[in-house]
């Protein structure tokens, strides 16, 4: 058999590396790329990989919690990210957070000593056209690279370049008795498309209160104000007088509470999300609000007093590709399956979500370039389930996507208690997990 090629990775952020270790890990040689020391993005520091930018936090630790099971996953598939992460834990409650110098340095210290990696610095500015290859450039891809990527997939704009997200919620989080489904002035079939959620005057006016006064997240240097002139935030909006978001996407006009036969003062219109009806968006609530107070000010909402915030908003610099209609659900282009992506660049979002994805796209690119079936994650896992969101052309409106339980296969069984059904998922996960590593058939059931 002849020797497998070498495989180029660009980028040495968490995919890259992530996906440049599982590539050697199974024996395959990799050149993973990266622009430092030559040329840093506006967001980092240091000459180290997997830069930390904007925390050290990689989230909840509990299985209970869907980045826990993520992390978990992964450590399955030996992880280079999560070997590094755990050795630098620093203590930080319920989530995994990790000293910034110390993980950056043992990541560096470990790919740069593999014999199967090559470090190639410089900047690549545009997609190789024979050899294998993972583009994991990251969010801030711009200049050469960013237009060689839009050129690949001919031209068409499928590289968005701000990302400005309302907040999602989970389905089964909002509550019915403060909840009714109907569409404005009864047009539309009334599916569940959109839950309409009521506030009398008194609650409103305080919930105003409280959304005007509320902290905003910092605009980092390297963000793009595009994203704000192009986007109101709804926090914004409310300074702009008390009425504001009642004429605007609070409006009322065409609903009827049935509860009371009346139109209500104000509604906060939730919208489907997903083909499976899991997982609804809050129209209108593009916001800049630190995650802490979007929970806080956002749960004064009666139906969502007690809802599971799937994704939180966000308004940010950030360049990802449309890629349910670009990509597998193995992160290969379409067009060209010789040419992976990784990272969030995809359109996960978060440090984890990044190193995952590269993990899965090395496995089976070293799959893939051996001549071995590919490894098909299912959606019962949280690696899978992203993977799949991703690919999905059903999306239609395409926005990075934080893991949640939302897009995890539910449970064929009802389970009480939230996070003792979190808990269940997250087993099903890893069992299924172990037997695809131990090579063993996968029931249906």
């Amino acid at each position: 058999m002849s020797a497998a090629p070498v495989v180029t990775v660009i980028g040495a952020g968490l995919a890259g590396c992530e996906a440049a270790w599982q590539l050697a890990l199974a024996g395959v040689p990799v050149r993973l790329w990266e622009m430092k020391p030559a040329r840093r993005s506006p967001a980092h520091q240091s000459d180290d990989f997997c830069e930390l930018v904007c925390s050290n936090s990689l989230r909840a630790a509990d299985l209970s919690a869907a980045p826990g099971l993520l992390k978990e996953e992964m450590r399955r598939f030996h992880s280079l990210v999560m070997e590094c992460a755990d050795k630098t834990r620093i203590p930080a409650g319920g989530a995994l957070a990790v000293d910034r110098a110390g993980f950056s340095g043992e990541v560096t210290k470990a790919v740069r000593s593999h014999p199967l990696i090559e470090v190639a610095e410089g900047e690549v500015t545009a997609i190789p056209e024979k050899e294998p290859v993972i583009v994991a450039t990251g969010p801030l891809t711009d200049g050469a690279m960013s237009e060689a990527i839009d050129q690949f997939f001919g031209g068409a704009g499928y590289l968005h370049f701000y990302d400005a997200a309302a907040p999602l919620v989970t389905a089964e989080s909002v509550d019915p008795a403060f909840s009714f489904i109907q569409s404005r002035y009864d047009k539309g079939g009334g599916d569940g498309d959109y839950v309409n959620c009521p506030m009398d005057r008194e609650t409103y006016e305080a919930f105003i209160r409280e959304l005007t006064q509320a902290e905003e997240a910092p605009i980092h240097g390297f963000e793009d104000s595009k994203v704000f002139e192009g986007c109101m935030p709804v926090e914004v909006m409310a300074r702009r007088g008390a009425d504001t978001l009642r004429h605007g996407p609070l409006k009322p006009v065409g609903l009827r509470d049935p509860r009371t036969g009346r139109e209500p003062y104000a509604v906060v219109q939730l919208r489907r999300d997903n083909a499976a009806g899991s997982l609804y968006n809050l129209v209108g609530f593009q916001t800049h609000l630190k995650f802490p107070e979007q929970k806080r000010v956002f749960s004064m909402i009666p139906a969502l007093h007690e809802a599971e915030f799937a994704r939180y908003g966000v308004m940010h610099r950030n360049s990802y590709l449309d890629s349910p209609r670009l990509l597998d659900r193995y992160y290969r282009a379409r067009k060209d399956e010789r040419v992976m992506f990784a990272g969030q660049l995809n359109g996960v979002e978060g440090y984890i979500e990044s190193a995952a994805s590269g993990l899965y796209a090395g496995l089976n690119m070293a799959r893939m370039v051996k001549g071995q079936p590919l490894l098909d994650l299912p959606k019962e896992t949280a690696m899978g389930a992203l993977a799949l969101y991703v690919s999905d052309p059903a999306v239609e409106k395409f926005q990075p996507m934080n893991i949640n339980f939302g897009i995890i296969a539910p449970l064929p069984h009802r389970v009480r208690g939230k996070r003792e059904k979190n808990r269940a998922i997250s087993e099903r996960a890893l069992a299924l997990i172990d037997e695809i590593l131990r090579g063993e058939p996968r029931s249906n059931a």
